[in-house]
């Protein structure tokens, strides 16, 4: 019996980093489809998804799982993460930005990255529920800043909750750099945190045009909560490290591509 349950446990840990292993390569992996392949029932594949999403090694969706974003990291560990496509994704962000306009910038590290890219000599009004971005532009002179309140999501370091979405009804902006946890073909433009997203959504209706900050290691990935449908966006700046083929799967869904140079 021990020699058996040795066995099992093998054959599952073998299963799972094939697991992985596909999500890395494919961006998806479907239930059914491997039962079939391994000669199992989809109630022992559907378990080992159970287990690798509670590890937080991956997202699960109906009938299979996604790549889980890096964006699920705490703010520190992101701080780490891909820095060099996040500053060219915020340079190209701080390009498309003119004398004159208001602009809302999400949290986050690629809107961090955005701030420090920004010319001295813009001349502009930044709205920001994020504590961090308002800190990073008051040395800015040319910069006004209005900071929304709220309650603080410790995760991105945001302000959200009905006092947010009250501030946020009351303004309009030119633009909104939105930051999100994963961009994916089929699952969308999505975040970690409920809260988060419906703040994310009345910040775009507020605004005349919605910009992605989407950095490559976002492109295929997703979390539990769609923020809104590609419709709703001008487009996604992303870093030129992005895979062809998930880049052309994306365009496919309907989601326009700034790659910053």
């Amino acid at each position: 019996m021990h020699n058996l349950v040795w066995w099992e446990l093998m054959l599952t840990v073998q299963r799972k980093a094939k697991v992985l292993e596909m999500l890395a390569r494919d961006g998806t992996v479907v239930a059914k489809d491997l039962a079939v392949a391994w000669r199992v029932s989809e109630d022992t594949v559907r378990r080992d998804l159970r287990d690798l999403a509670a590890e937080g090694r991956l997202h699960r969706v109906h009938g299979g799982a996604l790549p889980l974003s890096p964006a699920a990291q705490d703010y520190a560990a992101r701080q780490t993460v891909a820095s060099m496509e996040k500053a060219a994704v915020g340079r190209q962000a701080a390009s498309m930005i003119e004398n004159g306009q208001r602009v809302f910038l999400d949290g986050g590290t690629t809107a961090l990255a955005l701030c420090r890219a920004l010319p001295t000599s813009l001349q502009a009004t930044v709205f920001t529920h994020s504590p961090t971005i308002a800190v990073e532009l008051v040395a800015h002179d040319g910069i006004e800043v209005l900071l929304i309140g709220g309650r603080i999501y410790q995760h991105s370091v945001v302000a959200v909750g009905s006092i947010a979405a009250e501030q946020i009804a009351s303004i309009t902006t030119d633009l909104f750099f939105m930051g999100v946890s994963g961009v994916h073909p089929t699952a969308g433009l999505t975040t970690g945190d409920a809260e988060e997203a419906a703040i994310k959504r009345a910040i775009c209706r507020r605004a005349s045009e919605t910009y992605v900050l989407a950095s490559s290691e976002k492109l295929g990935a997703a979390s539990p909560f769609r923020v809104v449908d590609f419709a709703h966006v001008a487009g996604a700046i992303t870093d030129s490290t992005g895979p062809a083929k998930l880049l052309r799967s994306i365009k496919r869904a309907g989601l326009s591509i700034i790659t910053a140079a």
